[in-house]
């Protein structure tokens, strides 16, 4: 029999086919970019039920990086850019989740990006319910939050003006109870 302080630990399992890693930046002043990464993961796990003691783990491939333009995408991963060879991963590993209410929490962790690795803090929204068809127990979560391109190393000929320091990130995930 489980005591309160022996609760057993919840593993999510990542829907890639509902999920979505994504960012936006300013160009030239006047344009917004948008751009992905294809290949991602994320682990989460937790023992309470509503999530607020979840440890959540991410990790995106520099390579897979795509902005809709196959110039710029070889562009970015250049040394002047994400030096992709150098720096093949994008790291997240979480500090803290905390709910603020049923729907919204907060993400503070550790974003490690060009050999860097800086907090960052997100706001989270989100739901657990149960599947339609498999009576499964699922989440699905929107992540938003910006960070500064400076902070990672990440310059440009131009700063401020080619592409903003403010980089704007919005991931969507569904995930599925084990």
């Amino acid at each position: 029999m489980e005591t309160a302080t022996e609760q057993k630990t919840a593993k999510w399992v990542l829907d890639k086919a509902h999920a979505k890693v994504g960012f936006s930046i300013t160009h030239m002043l006047v344009s917004e970019i948008d751009g992905l990464f294809k290949d991602f993961d994320v682990k989460v796990e937790n023992a309470k039920d509503d999530l607020s003691d979840a440890q959540i783990e991410f990790s995106a491939n520099t390579a897979s990086i795509d902005t809709h333009n196959e110039t710029r995408n070889q562009h970015m991963l250049k040394d002047d850019f994400f030096d992709a060879a150098k720096y093949p991963l994008i790291t997240f590993k979480s500090t803290m989740f905390r709910k603020i209410d049923a729907r919204n929490y907060e993400l503070n962790g550790d974003l490690t990006m060009h050999g860097v690795t800086k907090g960052v803090h997100l706001a989270v929204t989100g739901i657990i319910g149960e599947h339609p068809f498999n009576k499964k127990t699922i989440a699905g979560f929107k992540v938003t939050g910006t960070i500064k391109r400076s902070d990672f190393g990440l310059a440009s000929a131009m700063p401020g003006i080619a592409l903003s320091d403010e980089v704007n990130l919005v991931a969507n995930a569904e995930f599925i109870k084990e």
